[in-house]
């Protein structure tokens, strides 16, 4: 009943991200799974079972918040479920020993993107607006669908990023996009891990566990995308995923480090993690400073053309106007 509840607050915690910052669902899910001794495929499997419940939660809140894009949700989506199911197929036929470590290298490598990307870049909104192309949407599509069978997640911090970095969409449709078009991804890699795992080392309780956890955050998630401070939220879970999957390859038959190497590594991580963190508050504190003094500027520039237009419409006036009327005229 323990893990059941620690699950459930988990999916309720991963939920909560992925619906703020459009991924780390799978990645922050995952490794919770994989650090309960469930087999990688397993583990997979049994996310994307709980999260085609959480996805269409997910993707109807964000709808009624006005935050999709139908167009890139079909042009992304369907590639994508393509590549989830043969990422599933591809995960399903690794031995176990081989799966693990290169789950949890795929784990480390996207934790480590997620934290990079919200701690050290801003959005290029120049481009904001113009359209998104089939051509960079199809294939990205394909390998983030590959990426997040295959890694127990990615489809968000593939393909979230690749969009912001575009500057075409706004990052609350950028977000409610991913997070809709998740759903055939998560159908997708589903039925290829149940073609070819059967139910096998999928536990259901954990599945009813985390889907239960995470419709209660997804409309949570949807009216926080507004409000929440993307940049904390993403050092944090990046964060934590390189942490806790480094700790798995460290400990992995590939590297079998000594104690006093991975005490070490460790050491540097938590390090390089509270640096990040400490960054990325600080930037976020600076990008308000600068949004409130830009705000008060504008409101400064309207109020001076408003003057300038009184005094142009006084200048306007006729000659003679406003003087007391003289009874000889």
């Amino acid at each position: 009943m323990k893990t059941l509840i620690l699950i459930a607050l988990a999916g309720l915690g991963a939920q909560l991200v992925d619906g703020s910052l459009g991924m780390a669902y799978g990645v922050t899910s995952t490794t919770l799974l994989l650090a309960l001794g469930t087999n990688p495929a397993a583990a997979s499997a049994t996310i994307h079972l709980a999260e085609i419940g959480t996805t269409l939660a997910s993707g109807l809140s964000h709808w009624k918040f006005g935050n999709v894009d139908w167009k890139v949700v079909a042009k992304i989506g369907v590639p994508g479920a393509i590549g989830a199911f043969a990422g599933a197929t591809f995960l399903s036929n690794l031995s176990t020993e081989v799966a693990a470590p290169v789950m949890s290298l795929i784990l480390v490598s996207l934790g480590a993107y997620i934290l990079a990307r919200f701690t050290l870049r801003g959005i290029d909104r120049r481009n904001l607006g113009k359209p998104v192309r089939k051509r960079f949407l199809s294939p990205l599509g394909l390998v983030a669908g590959f990426v997040d069978a295959t890694g127990g997640g990615g489809w968000g911090p593939v393909g979230t990023p690749a969009l912001l970095a575009s500057g075409r969409m706004e990052p609350r449709k950028v977000i409610g996009s991913i997070d809709t078009s998740e759903f055939l991804v998560a159908l997708a890699a589903s039925l290829g891990f149940l073609f070819a795992l059967g139910s096998q080392g999928i536990n259901m309780v954990w599945v009813v566990g985390l889907l239960a956890g995470g419709l209660v955050a997804a409309p949570i998630a949807a009216w926080l995308v507004r409000h929440i401070p993307p940049r904390m939220l993403g050092s944090l879970v990046g964060g934590l995923i390189v942490i806790t999957n480094t700790r798995t390859l460290l400990r992995s038959d590939w590297l079998d480090a000594p104690d006093a190497t991975r005490y070490a590594v460790y050491a540097v991580l938590y390090a390089l993690w509270a640096l990040a963190v400490v960054h990325s508050y600080r930037q976020f504190r600076k990008d308000k400073a600068l949004e409130s003094a830009d705000a008060i500027a504008e409101v400064a520039e309207r109020n001076v053309v408003a003057e300038v237009d009184d005094v142009r419409v006084a200048n306007a006036q006729p000659i003679g106007a406003g003087r007391p009327s003289d009874p000889r005229d």
